[in-house]
C-alpha cells in the first residue's frame, strides 16, 4: 500500500475532475468455482485499489461529489469467519490508512445510493465487468444488465483513464518489481525446457518462480508448441521434441497487483534450427524497429506501421511476399503474418483499464479502430505521453487456416506469394515481448533484462 496522502490526493483529483455526482465503487467478491466455499482466487477491481486499497472482498465505497462524502461499506468479520479467516483490521482502520473516516455497514450503501437517486443526484457507475456486479446495479438504480455498458458514466470512464493512465514514480517502482520476477519466470523455463519435457511442466516451473515471491500470475500462461495459436491456453503433457519452438507468454502480479507482461519464443532443442533462427532475427529488427521509435508523440499506431513494414520486409526477402513493403502494410497483407496489435497499456491490469473499453483507454476522442483484419486488433494507437506503460509485442505467425482462407479468397495476391507458403504451414509462431515506459526525454525498458536474440536465448537454454 502507498501512503495515505496518495490515496487522498487521487480521489481529490477525481472530485475535481467530476465536479459532481454520486461515484460507485463496486468491490469484487469470492466467486464459487463449484460450490460457494470453494472460491476463484480472489481479486479486488483495480479501480477500487487504486482509490481505495482495500483488498478485502465484500466492500463497496462511494465518493459524494456534491456532499463531499467518501464512504466505504463493509460488514466486520464475526466470530464464525474469524475461526476460518483468523482476526483481520477492522474496515475503519483499513479505511483510515487511505485517509477515509467514514465507514458504514454495508447494507446501507443501497439505501445511500437510493436516496441520492430520489434526490435527483446524478449517479455514476463503471461498466460492470461481473455478471454479480450487473445484478448488483439492476437492483441498485434498476437498470437492465443488457443496458448497463452503454449507460455507464462516460464523463467517469473518462475521468478515471485521465489518472491511471499516467503512472506516478511509485506505481513504476511497483510494475518493475513485478517485470524482474516475470524475467526470471521465463528464464526458468528457458533453463527448464529440453527434448522430453512436456508443456505442462513448463507451465509449473514457470508458476513455481512467481509462487517463490507470493506473487501471482497477472494473467494465465500461454505456453504452447502452436504460437500460431496467439492465445494458446491448453496444456499439452506429450513430450516435446527436438527441432520444436515453445512460445511463452507469461508474467506475474506483484503483492501491490501490478503486472508484468513478457514473451519470449524458445527452442526446445539446444539450438534453433535456421529457418526458425532467420525468423527470430526478422522478428527482433522488428522489435528493435519500435523501440528505437518510442518518443513523446509518437503515434503508437505509427509504430505498429513501423513494425509491420519491418516484418513485410523479412518477408520478401524470404520470398513469402513480394510488392512495396508499405503499401502492403497499409492495405493489410502483412496481416497475414502478424494480425494482432503491437501492444496494449499495463499497470494494475495487464490489459490497463480495458475493462473500460480498449477504445477509451487506447484511442484518441473521436477516433475508431480500423475494420481491416489485423489493425482492428490494435489495443493501443494513439500518441505516447510521459508516464505511459505499455508492451511492445511483435510476432510473426504461419497460421495454415489463414492461408488457406486469403488464398481460396484471392486475397492480396499482389503482395503474397502463396505458392511458397505451403512449406512453412507448419513452423507455428514466434513473438517477443518487453515492457516499456515513456518518459519526456524519450522511453526505456522497464525492469531487467530479458534475453531477446536467438544467441541469447540459446545461451540460457544451455546454461
Amino acid at each position: 500500500m502507498f501512503s495515505k496522502e496518495t490515496y487522498i490526493q487521487r480521489r481529490k483529483v477525481l472530485k475535481e475532475r467530476m465536479g459532481s455526482g454520486l461515484l460507485l465503487f463496486l468491490g469484487n467478491n469470492f466467486t464459487g468455482m463449484n460450490y460457494l466455499d470453494n472460491a476463484y482466487h480472489f481479486r479486488q477491481d483495480s479501480t477500487f485499489l487504486y482509490y481505495f486499497a482495500s483488498d478485502y472482498e465484500g466492500l463497496a465505497a462511494v465518493i459524494d461529489v456534491d456532499n463531499d462524502k467518501e464512504i466505504i461499506f463493509g460488514d466486520e468479520l464475526t466470530i464464525d469467519s474469524i475461526v476460518w479467516t483468523g482476526v483481520q483490521p477492522t474496515i475503519k482502520e483499513k479505511s483510515e490508512r487511505v485517509g477515509i473516516e467514514e465507514t458504514r455497514p454495508f447494507a446501507e450503501f443501497a439505501a445511500y445510493v437510493k436516496n441520492a437517486q430520489a434526490k435527483g443526484q446524478e449517479i455514476h457507475f463503471l461498466p460492470p465487468y461481473r455478471g454479480e456486479h450487473q445484478v448488483w446495479l439492476q437492483e441498485l438504480l434498476g437498470i437492465n444488465p443488457a443496458e448497463q455498458e452503454a449507460k455507464a458514466s462516460l464523463k467517469f470512464i473518462k475521468a478515471v483513464i485521465a489518472q491511471r493512465n499516467y503512472k506516478s514514480e511509485e506505481e513504476i517502482a511497483q510494475i518493475e518489481e513485478a517485470v524482474n520476477v516475470s524475467v526470471d519466470m521465463h528464464c526458468a523455463a528457458m533453463r527448464a525446457v529440453r527434448p522430453g519435457t512436456t508443456e505442462a511442466e513448463i507451465v509449473a516451473v514457470v508458476q513455481a518462480e512467481a509462487q517463490k515471491h507470493n506473487f501471482g500470475l497477472s494473467f494465465p500462461i500461454i505456453a504452447t508448441i502452436n504460437g500460431q495459436t496467439l492465445h494458446n491456453h491448453a496444456y499439452g503433457t506429450a513430450p516435446l521434441k527436438e527441432g520444436q519452438m515453445l512460445l511463452l507468454d507469461s508474467g506475474c502480479e506483484n503483492a501491490m497487483h501490478y503486472a508484468g507482461d513478457l514473451t519470449t519464443t524458445m527452442p526446445v532443442g539446444t539450438h534453433f534450427t535456421e529457418q526458425q533462427r532467420t525468423v527470430c532475427n526478422i522478428l527482433r529488427r522488428a522489435h528493435l524497429t519500435a523501440v528505437n521509435n518510442l518518443r513523446p508523440g509518437i503515434e503508437y499506431r505509427e509504430v505498429h506501421k513501423l513494425v509491420l513494414t519491418e516484418i513485410a520486409k523479412g518477408m520478401i526477402d524470404l520470398g513469402l511476399m513480394k510488392g512495396d513493403p508499405v503499401e502492403a502494410t497499409v492495405q493489410g497483407a502483412t496481416c497475414m503474418f502478424m494480425p494482432h496489435g503491437l501492444g496494449h497499456m499495463m499497470g494494475l491490469d495487464v490489459h490497463d483499464m480495458e475493462n473500460l473499453g480498449e477504445v477509451n483507454v487506447g484511442y484518441e476522442d473521436g477516433r475508431t479502430k480500423s475494420p481491416l483484419f489485423g489493425w482492428k486488433s490494435l489495443r493501443l494507437a494513439k500518441a505516447l505521453e510521459p508516464g505511459f506503460v505499455f508492451t511492445v509485442e511483435p510476432g510473426i505467425y504461419f497460421i495454415p487456416d489463414l492461408i488457406d482462407k486469403w488464398r481460396a479468397e484471392k486475397q492480396f495476391t499482389d503482395f503474397i506469394c502463396y505458392d511458397k507458403l505451403d512449406a512453412w504451414k507448419n513452423f507455428g509462431g514466434m513473438r517477443g515481448e518487453e515492457d516499456y515506459l515513456v518518459f519526456e526525454g524519450g522511453a526505456r525498458r522497464l525492469g531487467k533484462y530479458k534475453p531477446m536474440s536467438p544467441e541469447e536465448i540459446e545461451e540460457v537454454r544451455n546454461s
